[in-house]
């Protein structure tokens, strides 16, 4: 666990942006990682997807029915990559982006859980528009997603598209009917308000657990790794356990100011 003194941190950001995310509910970083850290985690996401493919220890959020040519659409999720990878577990205690985290929620952060999103060449499906809070009930709603790319990222093979202001008003969820585990509420979106964050290999943006986001399908030859940290405060309410989410090894402390 990062612990800091009581001392005034050090902002990572500058005034302008917190109260860019607080009014539009994201905030692109640019690139954050360096190049050699980026291909360390590419070879290892390359190999905790090989091993999930061969063990079945993963989720298609796709529609089983969707195809693009004769295969089949892909948009592969992998729950909880810290728990299989030591190099993802020590990203979550990155202190570049520990220290965003501080800026937009304070202090003391804790994990919700992480996640890698990977849709792959020519046949990588579409993320539908949602609220992540719409999934989660956690009270207070103010929890941020820390979305890193391992690859460049542009609206063609899969680019984070978020509504800005949606994260001030929750928008009700029905289950999609095409049979996918994702929620579909794009009767729901003005999808002309959209912006699209580009990114380069390395780069990263935020956004609050309520902004309405989706990502398109990835048709390009170009695949498009992605990985997600949820930040929350230590005493965060989960309506699913019923409880206070506790710490544990699932949900570390990753920093705390003492």
């Amino acid at each position: 666990m990062s612990q800091r003194s009581a001392e005034a941190p050090t902002k990572a950001l500058s005034q302008a942006q917190v109260d860019q995310y607080r009014v539009q509910g994201y905030l692109s970083l640019g690139k954050v990682l360096e190049d050699e850290l980026v291909a360390s985690l590419r070879e290892e996401y390359d190999r905790i997807f090989a091993e999930a493919r061969m063990g079945g220890t993963f989720r298609n959020l796709s529609s089983p029915r969707a195809q693009v040519g004769e295969k089949a659409e892909e948009m592969l999720q992998i729950m909880q990559m810290c728990e299989r990878s030591l190099l993802f577990r020590r990203l979550l205690f990155h202190e570049g982006l520990l220290d965003v985290a501080e800026d937009l929620i304070g202090p003391n952060i804790q994990l919700f859980h992480d996640q890698a999103l990977y849709k792959p060449a020519q046949h990588g499906g579409a993320v539908f528009w949602h609220q992540d809070n719409a999934y989660w009930k956690c009270v207070p709603a103010n929890l941020v997603s820390c979305w890193l790319t391992l690859d460049e990222v542009d609206v063609s093979n899969g680019a984070m598209h978020l509504i800005p202001g949606s994260h001030l008003r929750p928008v009700d969820h029905p289950r999609s009917d095409t049979g996918s585990v994702l929620l579909d509420v794009k009767e729901q979106v003005d999808d002309s308000q959209a912006v699209a964050i580009p990114l380069p290999a390395g780069g990263a943006m935020v956004h609050h657990c309520q902004t309405l986001h989706y990502t398109p399908p990835n048709h390009t030859d170009r695949q498009r790794r992605a990985f997600v940290i949820h930040f929350m405060p230590p005493g965060t309410w989960s309506a699913h356990r019923g409880e206070y989410i506790p710490v544990s090894f699932s949900n570390p402390v990753l920093r705390m100011r003492l």
